[in-house]
């Protein structure tokens, strides 16, 4: 086998951190001595051994002599667990093959320098592998990069582009598939925002539900260990504290002022200042950012705040599912956004289309 199929499989196992390892990022190692793979690991989740010391617990004395494929640059600093570099030093890896440099500041090319220095043999791999490697941590590359979270906005809509009936009815829209669907979204998610329109339209909670998560046992359970925060975006403090969405754990409020009544006791506050009458949303993705170590937040919201995110440049991802269905020129919009002019259109890149379920889901970079 190639280097380039040992790291194939180094993201593979990456990708099975995708929904508990937050605020750290997916990682993945293959340990191959005399061309066998001897051993491998993964990052389960924050706080826990990383990738490379499960490879090597695996291999024990095999990995003297072996090559470590990790699908980012082993660690150099001393976190939550001791440096991986160091350990694959220590274990007698002859040779580091990573997918990407780690862009975190602490690290940043140390970890590869700290390996040369021993006299491993070092190499990044580029092309295909290494954006699949970034895409895996895109959320976690652009915290580090630019202190901003990963933004996607989910939103379902009928085939006329509609997202609910004109008196606000909209459940549901799409079938069972499609929101088995959204419910792994927000569990790979460190974030779920909403808005009051939504919460109080529906009744929503924003939860990862355990009944309709559908992933393998490990992941599933390690996935309800780390359910993400909500956050729901009240400035006017229309929606009541007695509703569903408080009543779960992990519920926060983003307002631009002290509620006049108390928080419930499972509840938090996010105090924002004002952008022209509303919560600011930079600021609001800045605090979950560097207070929260948020790397993806995902947007479950109406037209009215999914608007507000679109028109403020603030999303990087829209994931729309879309139903065979015809909800009528009545029925409410995908966003509020008001255009006039063929040049005020959003160009969006498509970079995924499948069909999930009797329903469609059509991914857009912006």
């Amino acid at each position: 086998m190639s280097d380039q199929a040992f790291m194939a499989r180094a993201l593979q196992l990456a990708e099975q951190g995708l929904y508990s390892v937050h605020p750290n990022p997916r990682v993945g190692c293959v340990l191959v001595r005399d061309g066998r793979i001897v051993g491998e690991g993964w990052h389960r989740m924050a706080g826990t051994p990383h990738a490379e010391v499960h490879a090597l617990a695996a291999a024990g004395e095999l990995a003297r002599g072996a090559t470590a494929y990790v699908s980012l640059e082993p660690c150099s600093h001393h976190g939550r667990t001791p440096p991986c570099a160091q350990a694959l030093v220590d274990a007698g890896v002859v040779r580091v093959v990573a997918a990407m440099q780690d862009p975190n500041p602490q690290v940043a090319g140390r970890g590869l320098e700290l390996l040369r220095s021993a006299g491993i043999a070092v190499q990044v791999l580029e092309g295909a592998l290494q954006q699949q490697a970034l895409e895996l941590n895109r959320g976690f590359v652009k915290r580090m990069r630019s202190g901003l979270p990963w933004v996607s906005a989910k939103l379902a809509m009928s085939l006329d582009g509609r997202t609910a009936m004109a008196s606000g009815e909209s459940q549901w829209i799409t079938g069972p598939a499609a929101r088995a669907d959204v419910q792994r979204l927000r569990a790979r998610s460190s974030v779920v925002v909403s808005g009051a329109d939504t919460v109080l339209l529906d009744d929503a909670r924003l939860t990862v539900r355990a009944g309709q998560l559908e992933l393998p046992e490990v992941q599933k359970q390690l996935a309800l260990q780390r359910p993400p925060m909500r956050v729901l975006v009240d400035g006017r403090g229309r929606v009541p504290f007695d509703c569903a969405f408080y009543r779960e754990p992990g519920a926060w409020l983003a307002a631009m002022r002290q509620p006049l009544q108390p928080l419930p006791e499972q509840a938090g506050l996010l105090l924002l200042p004002e952008r022209e009458g509303h919560v600011d949303l930079h600021a609001l993705l800045l605090k979950l950012a560097q207070e929260h170590q948020a790397n993806e937040v995902l947007v479950e919201a109406g037209a009215r705040l999914a608007g507000a995110f679109l028109q403020a440049g603030l999303l990087d991802e829209l994931v729309v599912y879309m139903a065979p269905k015809l909800l009528g020129s009545d029925a409410r919009p995908l966003f509020d956004l008001p255009l006039l002019r063929m040049a005020q259109a959003v160009d969006l890149q498509i970079a995924d289309i499948r069909a999930v379920g009797a329903d469609w889901r059509i991914s857009c970079r912006l």
